[in-house]
């Protein structure tokens, strides 16, 4: 069982779930497939899980650090040979709304792709809206420093009251991508208007290693940014001038949702990505839990 640290501070607050089922179709960005996504209401306690009910057994697989299986290029949940590719877009919106209990219908290896972004998965929660349940849980706060670094990537929770998320993104070689820094209080507002519009992007050059690699038949510019030289290619232009770094905070907060706990700590990240991010989830993870038998 895995519990609380009780050396750390912590407040409570209400459980949360949606208050009915509501669903979404879309094309997967790798498979090119149509994917059927249903976020239905779960009981106090469930967690947040993914049901593959494409499969015959329908076989459950928490959104939970445990069943992390890759972080090459975006995060992969699974158990044994079953997976769910992408799962970040949809879980920073979970997150962003405080949802708990969830239960994420999927009918395929990949949720739908959207616009690349978290957009259309806040647009399913606020159709149907959120209600609390009686249970309760507890928000931890990080009491010291956590933190992470390889190279030029470096990562640090530090204590705060509430959550925020700073990104310093930075690729030399390219002069959209050589700066951009955006930093913000994870919440419902902030992220709905600053965070879920933010769409995922690649180098022009990555993007014929991705195809080779059978990936992105569902890519295209309704769902991506591309950057190629000094030339930004994408469907109605950036909707940010730091769309790439706010984006990036995206994938934190999904990342970051996969600890299981609500917590509250200012997350700096320099360069990160999934793998990083979930190298910190990790050490945060057992700073604020304790196992027992």
């Amino acid at each position: 069982m895995v519990t609380v640290n009780p050396t750390l501070t912590k407040i409570v607050r209400k459980q949360r779930t949606l208050k009915e089922p509501t669903s979404f179709s879309g094309i997967g960005i790798h498979t090119g497939k149509v994917v059927n996504l249903r976020f239905c209401p779960a009981k106090e306690g469930s967690g947040i899980y993914f049901k593959r009910v494409d499969l015959q057994s329908q076989p459950i697989i928490p959104a939970t650090l445990e069943y992390v299986q890759d972080t090459s290029r975006s995060t992969t949940l699974g158990i044994k040979d079953i997976r769910i590719h992408t799962v970040e877009h949809v879980l920073a919106a979970i997150k962003a709304y405080q949802i708990d209990n969830v239960c994420i219908e999927i009918s395929s290896i990949e949720p739908p792709v959207g616009n690349g972004s978290s957009d259309v998965f806040v647009e399913m929660i606020e159709r149907v809206g959120v209600r609390e349940q009686e249970g309760t849980l507890p928000i931890v706060k990080i009491m010291q420093p956590v933190y992470w670094s390889e190279g030029d990537i470096h990562l640090v929770a530090l204590p705060y009251d509430g959550y925020r998320i700073s990104y310093t993104l930075s690729y030399p070689d390219s002069k959209f991508l050589r700066a951009q820094y955006h930093s913000l209080i994870i919440n419902e507002e902030n992220f709905k208007k600053e965070i879920a519009p933010c769409r995922t992007f690649s180098l022009y050059k990555e993007l014929s290693v991705l195809m080779d690699r059978g990936l992105i038949k569902g890519g295209s510019l309704d769902n991506a940014v591309v950057i190629k030289e000094d030339v930004i290619i994408s469907k109605g232009g950036l909707f940010f001038p730091d769309e790439m770094a706010r984006h990036k905070i995206l994938d934190v907060i999904g990342d970051m949702s996969l600890i299981g706990f609500d917590f509250h700590a200012h997350i700096i990240a320099v360069r990160s990505g999934h793998s990083s991010n979930f190298a910190l989830a990790k050490k945060i993870l057992n700073q604020i839990t304790e196992n027992k038998e």
